[in-house]
């Protein structure tokens, strides 16, 4: 089989106007997808340069490629299964600052350089005092990008035409306003003056965003498929789902520079992203959290089976439909519309989204994406939302650890966290479980006890899960 390389196949070459800080598959299956298209459909004629952000990374083998890779994209669109392969040639190269700081450098120097995205996971986005101005290269990304855009002032005099447009893709609220809060930071820690404060403020814009796609990354189940379709060696090769959004907080002046709309893609360019946000976290995210502990300790592996299910079925779209949704102040019929699109998201019959993948790190994702839901349900209804407490104490008891049939339950979360569940169970009183995990100052920053009747039934909902196994308890409450 024929390596995959730019002599190989039929690629077109774009001038290099995107630095991309990250080369992960969501990046790859998502934003440099959305380049593509735009190339293909808006002559938007723009080339992507990835920097990889930290020390280890696939720069190497993105390189030995070409920046060519394919993309699988599956799912359901227009009620018709959609099973497609695409080659993606946008990155024209990598860069390993580690490893070519310089190179890396030499980026600003670039004048048809843009734009600057990035994914660096939601850890990415943090400022540290320990680096410095000449580190090579600063540790934080918002390091790295500080040092790229003061070498670019230097290097063209502070020309307001030389600013760049800067899109963060992490995953955090108004990640924007987080990473522009860094960049002032180190523009401060690092005495570079106020006309670089200036341009930066003037010259650059840093825009809060969203970004919405499964993406699973390699697919090792099809691959060997995949690559006798394409009749070429590709180590790079990524799977997403059909369905994308992109929702910018940006003016209609950034909007008219990066053209999604004249390519037919889910980009949309708005005022104020937060809706948008709250919608996502609340109804895709929301529901995943609490469905993987109660469909996985009742004996199911994936969302897919989830949702299909007879019994957890109704339990997934009670949290939707029943509570999550009446948390929301958006017109009914559009958020009913999401909720029905996430399902059938859920459902994608080529997308093999584990529960035991989900369940990392559950009780900070229960905090952000189900807890305020909670609370304002109870304070509209007049009482606590059933299938939010039962996903919370799904949560505790996979917690436990322990195995379900053959399988060993491994959480997975911060030591503090573990130690404490440990600590809790071996007391034996269920009563004292829930109320020392809710009363977890260091986990919800609150004392969740508080709330009323949430001890109590969640005790009462870790006593029937204890007794009568999880699906029973879901029968009662659906």
């Amino acid at each position: 089989m024929r390596p995959l390389n730019r002599d190989n196949v039929p690629n077109k070459r774009y001038p290099e106007r995107i630095i991309q800080f990250g080369e992960g598959n969501f990046l790859r299956a998502f934003v440099d997808w959305i380049v593509w298209n735009m190339n293909e459909k808006a002559g938007f004629n723009s080339g992507v340069v990835v920097v990889q952000p930290i020390e280890r990374g696939m720069v190497d083998v993105l390189n030995s490629q070409d920046g060519l890779y394919h993309l699988n994209l599956q799912g359901i669109d227009k009620g018709k299964e959609v099973d497609c392969i695409q080659l993606i040639d946008v990155i024209r190269r990598g860069v390993n600052p580690y490893t070519r700081f310089d190179e890396f450098l030499r980026l600003a120097e670039n004048p048809d350089v843009r734009f600057v995205i990035s994914n660096t996971t939601e850890a990415g986005i943090a400022f540290d005092p320990a680096c410095g101005l000449d580190d090579r290269p600063a540790a934080s990304y918002p390091g790295k990008l500080t040092q790229l855009l003061y070498h670019r002032f230097k290097t063209f005099c502070g020309a307001p035409d030389k600013g760049l447009i800067i899109f963060p893709c992490e995953l955090i609220f108004l990640n924007g306003k987080v990473l522009k809060k860094c960049i002032r930071q180190y523009i401060e820690l690092w005495h570079l003056g106020d006309e670089f404060l200036s341009w930066f403020e003037t010259a650059c814009g840093v825009y809060s965003t969203l970004v919405d796609r499964i993406v699973p990354g390699y697919p090792k189940d099809t691959i060997d498929t995949i690559l006798s379709k394409v009749g070429l060696e590709d180590k790079l090769v990524v799977k997403g789902e059909i369905f994308h959004l992109w929702v910018i907080e940006a003016p209609a002046s950034v909007a008219k520079e990066f053209p999604a709309d004249k390519a037919g893609l889910n980009v949309l360019f708005v005022p104020d992203e937060r809706s948008y946000h709250e919608r996502k976290v609340t109804l895709l995210n929301g529901p995943h959290t609490v469905l993987s502990p109660v469909g996985y300790l009742s004996g199911l592996d994936t969302v897919r089976e989830c949702v299909e299910d007879p019994v957890i079925g109704k339990f997934v779209r009670m949290v939707m439909f029943e509570e999550l949704i009446e948390t929301l102040d958006q017109p009914k019929e559009e958020l009913d519309k999401f909720a029905n699109d996430v399902l059938d998201r859920f459902r994608n019959p080529f997308v093999r989204h584990l529960l035991t993948s989900i369940m990392l790190n559950s009780f900070s994702k229960f905090k952000t994406r189900d807890l305020p839901g909670l609370k304002i349900y109870l304070e509209r209804k007049g009482k606590l939302p059933r299938g939010l407490v039962l996903g919370l104490a799904g949560i505790i008891t996979y917690y436990k650890g322990g195995k379900r049939g053959e399988d060993e339950i491994i959480p997975n979360d911060d030591r503090e966290i573990i130690d404490l569940l440990g600590r809790l169970w071996a007391t034996g009183d269920l009563h004292r479980v829930a109320e020392g995990v809710l009363g977890a100052e260091f986990v919800w920053g609150e004392d969740l006890n508080r709330i009323p009747g949430l001890t109590d039934l969640l005790s009462e909902d870790l006593g029937l899960i204890q007794s009568e196994g999880m699906k029973a308890t879901v029968k009662r409450i659906v």
